[in-house]
């Protein structure tokens, strides 16, 4: 069970979760736990956003940049070693303050996720073996109400929901719905309007540009990134870039587009699938205040 002294921090990227993680984990004495499907792994800091190696210093950070990027990684795994940090740090008397987008690992965190079963490499060999459109047909036809919760463009997830299907003998709507934050536990949804966070991420995708993300991607071959970390957002458009396939400033503005998007989607879920209370950044409430607001609300 996650301890009762968590603080999470969720919330679109770009919307500044970092810088106000780190303040707040000064303030209390605290740790931050990463909650992020590709600043987990090693190898793209730049491209991931992760917390650059000073602020990691100023305060301990955990499951950021520490996985292989050919391993793959999913809900379960992550739930098992971030409940382990999680322990680790309150028997330290330290404060652990969960900080991430990925709405999955966190619905997963607060047990609002039945126990998965681990990959069966059998199973993964049989369905490697077969075609998306398949795939997705035999997902309809053993859960057709969980297949519409799948994002069936995408082959990873409709295969790990196959798998969950044919392991389990269960359909995913099982686990569908929103999950309350347990109790103790303090959650905070980090928001932005619609207009700054779409300014942010411009922002950012240049700002990764010009801090030589091309280089770090050219350092890292297609070869050493396994069926998650390929999925990291701007990956394969680099790769394209890299390829002559595109030009730079189109490259630029796919990967800001597919950002946009995707922390579009991010506030749905958080919206959906949690009870988080909203806290709004702006240029008239940054992240000192935000912090002292949180303060109140934890007491």
């Amino acid at each position: 069970m996650i301890p009762a002294e968590t603080i999470v921090l969720a919330g679109p990227t770009g919307a500044g979760k970092t810088a106000l993680s780190l303040l707040l984990a000064k303030r209390l004495g605290g740790e931050i736990v990463g909650a992020d499907a590709f600043q987990i792994y090693q190898g793209l800091p730049i491209l991931t956003a992760q917390p650059s190696p000073q602020q990691r210093i100023e305060v301990t950070h955990h499951l950021v940049g520490c996985v292989d990027p050919r391993e793959p990684y999913d809900a379960a795994r992550y739930r098992r070693e971030a409940l382990e940090v999680l322990h680790s740090i309150t028997s330290r008397g330290r404060r652990p303050i969960v900080v991430g987008g990925t709405g999955l690992y966190l619905k997963a965190l607060l047990g609002g996720l039945d126990e998965l079963p681990p990959r069966d490499p059998d199973l993964r060999e049989e369905l490697a073996g077969l075609d998306l459109p398949t795939l997705v047909d035999r997902l309809k036809t053993l859960d057709p109400d969980g297949a519409s919760s799948v994002d069936q463009t995408n082959r990873r997830r409709v295969e790990r929901a196959l798998e969950i299907v044919m392991l389990t003998g269960r359909p995913l709507d099982r686990d569908a719905g929103p999950v309350v934050t347990p109790p103790g536990v303090h959650g905070f949804l980090i928001t932005r309007s619609r207009e700054e966070l779409t300014a942010r991420i411009e922002a950012n995708v240049e700002t990764m540009f010009a801090s030589g993300v091309e280089a770090e991607v050219a350092a890292l071959p297609s070869e050493s990134t396994g069926p998650t970390a390929c999925k990291t957002l701007g990956l394969a458009d680099i790769r394209s870039l890299q390829r002559g396939e595109i030009p730079r400033a189109e490259c630029i503005t796919r990967i800001t587009v597919a950002t946009r998007r995707y922390a579009k989607r991010q506030m749905t879920w958080f919206r959906h699938q949690h009870d988080f209370e909203s806290i709004e950044l702006s240029p008239k409430v940054d992240s000192e205040e935000a912090v002292s607001a949180i303060l109140k609300k934890i007491g």
